[in-house]
């Protein structure tokens, strides 16, 4: 809840039926010229009271129900003033209650909390501005009617869709169209939906002089609907959020009545075809050069709504590329990779539909090929000089140079390549046992290539 700058400090306040309304202690000296006046802007659970006792406002009484009303003084040298409350049930107008608030100012909300009232009851209250300086008092204001209800619904709402039957594999791309129903609860007012699981709460903002605004709780249509009438069912169109797009989608649904008391939770399954865009390559540059991607809709997202575009997700980045697409459907790309580097990739139809996503990943084998005639890999031989051939598996490869070590202390060392890209290494053993030969390749344009690991032994 958002307080506006101005809003008055709240203080605590004397409460109880046993609160006497009668007039307070008498004035003293330097009491107030002028009268209180009736408080205005009564609003209780911060919505504006109802004055009509046929149509009480429903509300929650199981932690009672702040009351407020803004008193004023016809003294404009009036600071401090007091603002009581009675109420009683309209059943049993014998029974009345108070509460108060002191040290309220004048012109701006003054508010306190009505105790726990009985579910199923009606009740009236008013409010009036007494002058603490020397006890005059206001009339009291008209009085407002609200009913505690207390009772949550004894069922969760009936959940439908027609295009897509609860757990049963569907074609993705068209709007979710769900039916849902009271389930024979006579008082839903509406129903609320998320796709994690979790509901919104409705409040309120508080205005200039303190007075409140109560948000419709129905407001959003992303998260909520009213009833078509109380005890009715409703009906939504709504489309999966894109960050959670996958094959399986669940939607959370409960009722509310009129005083917002939920239902239990409906947990509706939905199961979504494979309807990912497919990835084709294009063109076949060298290795670590940029290389241009086809993507292609899937075929009933086309037909459900026509895709405008595509997300890519790279490994490593959480900021995505958007991609257009052609009036087709279709888009290419051209991206400069790294090894290895991995690519998802979604549709966004114009309903705003978002697809499943498909990955990608150049597979190119970057390796060092390694090859010796003194020492074959994986035997032990003779301790003599040798040489390593060094050759890029990938072809087309620019290879400049070579990083290598015999073993995991060894610091590494880097030799240029030859016109070809290869590179024979002359190498002597300084003692016998087992090595592990540890190369890549770095090309041209700077990118290091994979590790390639050569195991071999030297006899003594």
């Amino acid at each position: 809840m958002k307080a506006s700058p101005r809003a008055h400090a709240r203080v605590a306040l004397a409460a109880g039926a046993g609160l006497t309304l009668a007039l307070l202690v008498p004035g003293t000296a330097g009491a107030a010229t002028g009268t209180p006046n009736v408080p205005t802007d009564l609003y209780n659970a911060y919505r504006p009271c109802a004055t009509d006792p046929g149509a009480p406002l429903v509300l929650a009484g199981r932690t009672g129900v702040v009351v407020e009303g803004i008193p004023s003084h016809t003294d404009p040298e009036v600071s401090n003033l007091t603002e009581q409350f009675r109420y009683w049930p309209v059943a049993d107008p014998a029974q009345v209650g108070a509460v108060e608030r002191t040290w309220a100012q004048p012109g701006y909300e003054a508010s306190t909390r009505l105790p726990v009232l009985t579910d199923g009851q009606t009740y009236a209250w008013q409010a009036r501005t007494v002058d603490p300086s020397n006890s005059a008092a206001s009339d009291w204001s008209a009085a407002c009617y609200i009913t505690a209800d207390d009772t949550f619904p004894d069922q969760p709402p009936t959940v439908v869709s027609p295009n897509y039957p609860e757990d049963q594999a569907s074609q993705g791309g068209a709007p979710i169209h769900f039916e849902f129903g009271a389930n024979g609860v006579p008082d839903i007012l509406g129903y609320q939906f998320s796709w994690d699981g979790t509901f919104s709460v409705s409040g309120a903002e508080i205005g200039e002089h303190g007075i409140p605004h109560a948000s419709d709780p129905f407001a959003d249509p992303r998260y909520a609907v009213r009833a078509n009438g109380l005890g009715g069912g409703a009906s939504v169109d709504l489309i999966p959020p894109a960050n959670s797009a996958n094959w399986i989608q669940d939607l959370y649904v409960r009722s509310v009545d009129r005083a917002m008391n939920p239902s239990s939770t409906y947990h509706y399954r939905i199961r979504i075809k494979p309807d990912a865009p497919k990835i084709t390559v294009l063109s076949h540059a060298p290795y670590g050069k940029p290389v241009t991607l086809k993507l292609t809709p899937d075929a009933g997202v086309q037909a459900a709504s026509p895709v405008v575009g595509y997300s890519i997700r790279r490994s490593g980045s959480w900021e995505p590329i958007t991609v257009p697409a052609e009036a087709s459907g279709v888009a290419t790309v051209t991206l400069a990779l790294e090894p290895r580097e991995t690519l998802l990739v979604s549709s966004t139809s114009t309903n705003g539909w978002t697809s499943q996503r498909n990955w990608w990943r150049d597979e190119t084998d970057t390796t060092v090929t390694v090859t010796s005639a003194q020492y074959p890999a994986g035997t032990a031989s003779a301790g003599v000089p040798g040489t390593f051939h060094f050759a890029p598996k990938t072809e087309g490869s620019q290879i400049a140079s070579y990083t290598y070590s015999f073993g995991w202390g060894d610091q590494p060392t880097t030799v240029a390549a030859g016109k070809k890209g290869e590179l024979d290494l002359s190498w002597t053993p300084q003692h016998s046992g087992w090595y592990y030969l540890r190369v890549h390749a770095t090309t041209k344009d700077g990118l290091e290539l994979a590790d390639s690991y050569y195991f071999f032994g030297v006899s003594s």
